[in-house]
């Protein structure tokens, strides 16, 4: 009988030579005498090292919204590189933290010494905007140029092969659309739901017109605000509604999001709501860190221009409030109604969307 072959030993291996922190801590080199520019140098390549872990756990995330069945048992893992990015921003966020223990005189000792080098320049930075789905329209024009101008070649050309690609936007789009339960059998939400919104603004209405002590100037303005809330409402459930270009998604997808949002204590619909959740804290978190980020310029360098040519704070200021890529999802607060008005999912749909345990053969739990 031939002898199996054996396992080569394992290699001790130890901790410096694991990190490679050789090179790792080797890679800070202030180019200045200035004290808090080493500080400042490890605080950006900590920044970089961060990204590189976001857009790792994006490439899974992607990976999985990509198919054209996204299995049930694959949400989890969604969701936990998901809570894995937004925990990262949180990080991010509190590096700032960092960097304000150094003054604006501080700065100004080595702020000189990298010119026009910018963090705007984060190849990293901008392949994660593209790739959550920020659209290059959407973009604030940098000292009135693209932002594309101020990157090497090389970078230009990879950054476009990412653009052609879907961006997770996108991916969140197509599932979306494939939500199970906002159709089933008799029961449509779509019509289930606006019958339920207009009936709501119909009796809030009619309350409002019987309303014999509120003075006509307030009854009229009640009145204008319920029929523009109806209009509204109209934009997102109406068969014949004209797209909306303020929308980024998809009126079937906002309609199924709507869908998990409000019948979240479903089982079949907590883990989707989780990963919706996670998508809006990913964007909280980038506007937060912008914002941040503009406050912190304004905070060194007042009215002077950022080291790239840029405004400085004004433009971060700007970006903060116009980068947004997950608004819609912020925005469907708006059709939301109480919980006591919901339409009641019929019973064959709720046992649809629970869990079954099998005891013995025959027997459900």
């Amino acid at each position: 009988m031939a002898k199996k072959p054996s396992k080569p030993a394992a290699r001790d291996i130890d901790y410096k030579t694991y990190l490679q922190l050789p090179v790792l801590l080797d890679a800070q080199k202030p180019i200045s005498t200035a004290h808090d520019e080493m500080m400042f140098v490890v605080v950006h390549q900590t920044y970089e090292l961060w990204f590189k872990l976001i857009l790792f756990e994006l490439d899974r995330v992607q990976q999985i919204m990509n198919g054209k069945v996204v299995r049930d048992a694959d949400l989890r893992t969604v969701s936990a590189s998901l809570g894995r990015i937004v925990a990262t921003l949180k990080l991010l966020v509190g590096q700032l933290d960092i960097m304000e223990t150094m003054t604006p005189l501080d700065f100004l000792d080595f702020r000189h010494v990298f010119r026009s080098a910018s963090g705007f320049q984060s190849m990293q930075f901008r392949e994660l905007e593209i790739r959550l789905g920020l659209r290059h329209d959407d973009r604030i024009g940098y000292d009135g140029k693209s932002f594309e101008n101020y990157l090497p070649e090389d970078d230009r050309k990879r950054l476009h092969k990412i653009m052609a690609a879907p961006s997770l936007l996108d991916q969140l789009d197509k599932w979306l659309v494939r939500t199970p339960f906002v159709e089933t059998g008799s029961f449509n939400f779509r019509a289930a739901y606006r019958k339920a919104v207009m009936d709501m603004i119909a009796q809030d209405s009619a309350a409002v017109k019987a309303n014999r002590k509120m003075p006509a100037q307030a009854k009229e303005m009640e009145l204008r605000k319920l029929q523009g809330m109806a209009a509204q409402f109209d934009t997102l459930f109406a068969p014949t509604a004209v797209p909306d270009s303020a929308w980024r998604l998809s009126q079937r997808a906002l309609q199924a999001a709507l869908f998990i949002k409000l019948y979240r204590d479903q089982p079949a619909l907590q883990a989707p709501f989780r990963i919706l959740s996670d998508l809006m804290d990913i964007d909280e978190l980038m506007a937060l860190w912008r914002y941040r980020h503009a406050l912190m310029a304004q905070r060194m360098l007042g009215a002077k221009m950022g080291s790239g040519g840029s405004t400085g704070h004004d433009y971060l200021v700007a970006t903060a409030a116009k980068h947004r890529i997950f608004r819609d999802l912020f925005a469907l607060s708006t059709f939301l109604i109480p919980r006591s008005r919901l339409p009641k999912l019929p019973r064959a749909v709720e046992e649809k969307m629970h869990f079954r345990y099998w005891g013995k053969k025959g027997d459900a739990a």
